[in-house]
């Protein structure tokens, strides 16, 4: 009887690419699987079979040249790969390894294959139910069963590494056999590569045994008894975990091993939103649709970028004139003259203002206005209220006392990495609340007070022009952060449409529509004050943030943005009411008109919002209890989510009243808590 071992393998692993041609102690994965199950007493053949992509040209040409015989088909239907190699090399009796499998043993093969011959079944494997280490699973079937499959198995079962299991579990028609694994508890273990981290665990395998690559299962299991902790490296991993995951769940696992807290901006985090569902990576991003990884469009009734699209994703206007910009050349040892140009543009929106210094994020601007700041008031102290990004200044308030940033930021944050010695150097007041601002003043040697001009409300003028007035009296220099508020109810800062000036103000986020640009705009007698202090930055030079913000300023200019998304928010916050009054679901809602966002008033708020999340992607929104609207959003699309928030208040209403529970109808964990400020 004719017995082909066929090695299921690609390069386009999404949480480990390349992962077959990862070297241990100079030998490839895939090689050293080769290897190992040539030992084989019973195989005749082993064959590799691969997807037919210009991707894994590099694995053809790597199994060509170790003389490996080799296979190449559809790349995501695996059971016609599958099928077309069995085509062929006219094989009769398979068996099914997948690349996946480092330690994949000689020895388990001819004891299945023998069984397989004796039992007279049509397929037999150790997957069902699964009683051996992750990691050495093995199919055997014959073509006839493999010929069925091919004609009769619907998508679902071609498209993940469980070639037949999964179908042969709805179907009858032929006789399985299951092997039961003679070790107990063996099923504990993980012994495969799917992750860095199984990775890291399978080099240590071999480390152990080297220069010996030909160690069996019972020594995996000696060695793994021997070192307990060593083997529970990645025991959060599930069995199978890979065929449930989506690409965008895959990737953040894959981000998550090799990328500080997953992602770059916790705002972005998938656990603010959705945990285990948030499509997280997008494709594709135009108007209010976004694409992600498996090409499924949402409408994004969310944060739009955090607030930066206001004009709606890839503006044909501001990216054609980016685009130009990149054809002339983005950066050089000269500067760019569009940043004088941009200068000049938000002076005359300013016109309180005499100077200007550029950035490319919020967190840079902050720091830089805070430097200003204290070189102009010659005092270390500052007070502060909202949000202001994550440098050491900032946190520094945790210092001494965790729970100081608690209304700011987020509960609980521990000041990790921040110098001891600027302990007593930040002050966090609440906004409103003079009384308490007024006493820090007074106690403390207060040189900067710096502060979001609103909140969760619409700006308090008669509290912001008792802060103005303070500051006026005693010399000190107050700084409004309108990385968010700016240019969300008029052309610049919210700052002028309520007519209280502060001596530096920060603008960011809308101002580029997506590209880095931020500014730091200012009285020349606070802005020169820093002028022998070092503020540098290569990519502060570059010409793109500045295109995209002089291009973003004219549209907004002559669409009037501001007045658009102002009454489209007040739209959308009378429907809310509209709908929470139908369902008698308790709201408080807050924020600028296009900044809005509600709170459910529950003990299980946090629990409804994760809901409404849910059932949103269902219906292809991107959504939960707050909206940042852009020029790009109209009716159509607002009511459409109405629509579907509707149904979704009709069974918060249902779970409030007692008739339904939130715990039962949530399939996910609940969202983390996000930031106690507009977003």
């Amino acid at each position: 009887m004719s017995i082909a071992i066929i090695i299921q393998a690609r390069l386009g692993s999404t949480r480990l690419p390349e992962k077959v041609l990862k070297k241990i102690n100079d030998k490839s994965i895939i090689e050293l699987i080769y290897k190992r199950l040539s030992r084989s007493k019973l195989i005749n053949h082993i064959i590799v079979a691969i997807p037919k992509t210009k991707r894994d040209d590099k694995l053809a040409h790597f199994l060509k040249k170790k003389n490996i015989k080799f296979y190449r088909g559809n790349e995501s239907d695996v059971l016609s790969r599958f099928y077309q190699t069995v085509k062929k090399f006219n094989l009769k009796t398979i068996v099914r390894i997948t690349a996946d499998c480092p330690v994949a043993d000689p020895k388990i093969v001819d004891h299945f294959v023998k069984l397989f011959i004796k039992k007279k079944v049509d397929y037999l494997s150790n997957c069902n139910p699964w009683t051996y280490p992750d990691g050495l699973d093995v199919e055997v079937f014959n073509n006839k069963i493999l010929n069925y499959a091919q004609k009769n198995a619907k998508k679902k079962h071609r498209l993940n590494g469980g070639v037949l299991i999964s179908f042969l579990r709805e179907n009858k028609k032929f006789k399985v056999y299951n092997v039961k694994c003679p070790e107990k508890d063996a099923n504990k273990y993980r012994i495969t590569v799917d992750e860095e981290i199984d990775f890291y665990l399978i080099k240590k395998i071999y480390d152990n045994f080297k220069p010996n690559i030909h160690f069996d299962f019972k020594k995996i299991l000696l060695m793994a008894k021997k070192n307990k902790k060593l083997f529970s490296v990645n025991s959060n991993i599930s069995l199978n975990e890979g065929s449930s995951l989506n690409k965008s769940q895959k990737m953040w696992k894959r981000a998550n091993s090799i990328i500080l807290g997953g992602n770059s901006l916790l705002s972005k985090n998938p656990n603010m939103f959705l945990p285990n569902k948030w499509p997280t990576y997008f494709k594709k991003a135009k108007g209010y649709k976004v694409w992600d990884l498996q090409n499924k469009v949402f409408n994004d009734v969310s944060l739009m970028g955090v607030g930066t699209n206001i004009l709606g994703y890839a503006n044909k206007q501001v990216d054609e004139a980016v685009k130009k910009t990149i054809l002339n050349g983005n950066m050089s040892t000269l500067n760019c003259f569009e940043e004088v140009e941009l200068a000049e543009k938000l002076i005359q929106i300013h016109p309180w203002a005499n100077k200007v210094k550029f950035a490319r994020t919020g967190g840079e601007a902050n720091a830089i206005a805070v430097r200003i700041a204290r070189a102009a008031s010659g005092k270390d102290k500052l007070a502060f209220c909202g949000y202001h990004g994550w440098h050491d200044w900032y946190l520094s308030a945790n210092l001494k006392k965790e729970g100081n940033l608690d209304s700011h930021l987020i509960p609980g944050l521990n000041p990790l990495g921040v110098p001891k010695n600027l302990k007593n150097t930040s002050y966090g007041f609440m906004y409103g609340d003079f009384k308490n601002l007024k006493k820090i003043v007074s106690e403390q040697n207060i040189g900067v007070i710096k502060m979001e001009v609103c909140r969760n409300t619409q700006p308090n003028i008669p509290f912001l022009k008792k802060v103005r007035n303070l500051c006026t009296e005693k010399k000190i220099v107050l700084i409004f952060d309108e990385c968010t508020s700016g240019f969300r109810q008029n052309l610049g800062g919210l700052h002028q449409k309520i007519n209280v000036i502060p001596d530096l103000v920060i603008l960011g986020k809308a101002l580029g529509n997506g590209y880095a640009i931020t500014a730091v705009l200012g009285k020349s007698e606070v802005m020169d004050s820093a002028k022998s202090s070092f503020m540098s930055s290569t990519f502060w030079t570059e010409r793109i943030g500045p295109t995209a913000a002089l291009k973003t300023l004219e549209i907004m200019e002559k669409n009037k943005s501001w007045v658009y998304i102002t009454d489209l928010g007040k739209f959308l916050i009378n429907e809310w009411k509209k709908i929470s009054s139908i369902h008698k679901v308790s709201l408080s809602i807050s924020g600028l008109p296009s900044l809005a966002k509600f709170s459910i008033q529950s003990k299980k708020f946090q629990f409804y919002k994760t809901y409404i999340t849910q059932e949103m992607l269902k219906k292809n929104f991107l959504a939960a209890n707050g909206v940042y609207l852009s020029l790009a959003h109209d009716k159509y699309i607002i009511k459409k989510y109405l629509e579907v928030l509707d149904g979704i208040f009709y069974t918060i209403s249902e779970c409030e009243k007692g008739k339904n529970s939130i715990e039962n109808i949530l399939k996910y964990p609940v969202s983390h808590i996000p930031f106690s400020r507009l977003n």
